[in-house]
């Protein structure tokens, strides 16, 4: 009888964390993007592993964040624009959606040249495959409900999983790697404008907003919440394994024998690598990981967007309501889709932009962690607002994190002198 109850617990409480689980690994997968694929291949190429131990020490500062945000989605069940809008008032709401909508525009130029760089690879233009991944985007979002849209954007993430193949084709010098994730340059000026790009490649404005409005659109609650920090602490070492394996599989082969090389787009990251990889492997791999990284990421920041906006000017957003209940929704979605796909088709040379946005993305961490922070403070119910010495040390990772995001980005942009 005793063994019969606790199997019925036990299967309770898999079956719960199953149900649970999407809204952190969608985020997190998207978090890997195609202008974070290529700030880490830059990062390889030019410093070789000296930015890896980075990439680790930012796995416990991105749950830190995605966890807080979880805790406002779940013990509020409101979105973060929404939660914003009713704690502090329309003008700071419009402030959080104006910092939303310059990151979601960032980032659909990447996700879209990502796209277009892959479709190039195998010789379609631009204007072929751009159309053909919009049209794919919005039949995701626009025909299934929020289940469907997150199981659908998991299955075309996972294919970031393709960057470990990456990683172990290039056989990295395990000796060569401890040795240079602890020799960091901390005087120069190209290294802290890096690692501030990276910084920003982990913590974006959208991802927060995405994390907490899909889950209030699940309606997840406070028994779901050890399930939910699950699924964010798996979404974060994920990301930050395929951020680590983009950077070894370029500083192994690329940073190697030619330190000197500029990756400012897919093609040229995955031309530079096929010469060791191989032609037919090293395409076929890499652009089912840049493809999944883009799409997902498209996905996310999209709805991200169009959630954020409506939360703040109080349109309805749910991917429950049929299109033509919530046309404001799905037409801010789609507008950001078609939009990002139109630049991108004429106007190629923005990619050249990838590592200057998740710069940009850097220096709105002020605004974005001090949203957050003051959130938890004030409105969480009393029992689970950050409190005590977890609330210092929150403070304290923030404004070091911070710190050297905002000191990273204008030093290397020269802005200091």
């Amino acid at each position: 009888m005793t063994t019969a109850i606790m199997q019925h617990s036990g299967s309770g409480r898999f079956s719960r964390m199953v149900a649970v689980f999407g809204p952190g690994l969608v985020v997190m997968l998207a978090d890997t993007d195609v202008g974070s694929v290529i700030t880490a291949g830059q990062s390889g190429v030019q410093w070789g592993y000296r930015l890896l131990l980075l990439q680790l020490l930012l796995v416990p500062i991105l749950y830190m964040v995605q966890e807080l945000t979880v805790r406002l989605g779940i013990f509020t069940g409101r979105g973060h624009g929404e939660l914003i809008r009713d704690t502090f008032g329309p003008v700071w709401a419009w402030v959080s959606a104006v910092g939303l909508g310059v990151s979601t525009v960032g980032a659909l130029l990447t996700e879209f040249s990502g796209v277009a760089g892959v479709g190039e690879l195998y010789g379609l233009p631009r204007f072929v495959s751009l159309p053909v991944a919009a049209v794919a985007l919005l039949a995701v979002v626009l025909t299934g409900s929020y289940r469907r849209v997150e199981r659908a954007a998991i299955a075309v993430g996972l294919f970031e999983l393709a960057f470990f193949a990456i990683a172990w084709m290039a056989h990295p010098d395990l000796g060569a790697m401890a040795r240079g994730a602890i020799d960091i340059p901390f005087a120069n000026r190209d290294y802290l404008y890096l690692a501030a790009a990276n910084i920003g490649a982990v913590i974006m404005p959208w991802m927060i907003f995405y994390q907490q409005s899909a889950i209030a659109d699940k309606k997840l609650r406070p028994e779901h919440y050890p399930a939910a920090r699950w699924d964010t602490a798996v979404g974060a070492v994920i990301t930050q394994l395929v951020m680590a394996a983009v950077l070894i599989a370029c500083a192994a082969t690329i940073g190697r024998d030619h330190p000197d090389a500029s990756l400012t787009t897919v093609g040229e990251m995955s031309q530079a690598l096929t010469p060791f990889l191989g032609e037919t492997a090293g395409n076929l791999v890499f652009g089912f990981g840049v493809l999944g990284a883009g799409m997902v990421a498209a996905i996310v920041c999209s709805l991200a967007f169009a959630w954020g906006l409506g939360e703040v000017t109080g349109y309805r957003r749910s991917l429950e309501y049929h299109p033509l209940e919530a046309r404001w929704f799905y037409l801010v979605y789609a507008v950001c889709v078609v939009a990002g796909a139109g630049v991108v088709a004429v106007w190629p040379d923005l990619v050249s932009l990838n590592v200057g946005v998740q710069v940009m993305n850097a220096l709105m961490l002020p605004v974005v962690l001090g949203f957050l922070i003051a959130l938890s403070v004030k409105a969480l119910p009393r029992a689970h607002r950050l409190r005590g010495w977890y609330l210092w040390l929150v403070l304290g990772i923030s404004v070091v994190t911070c710190g050297l995001g905002v000191f990273g980005g204008f030093s290397g942009s020269g802005l200091l002198g």
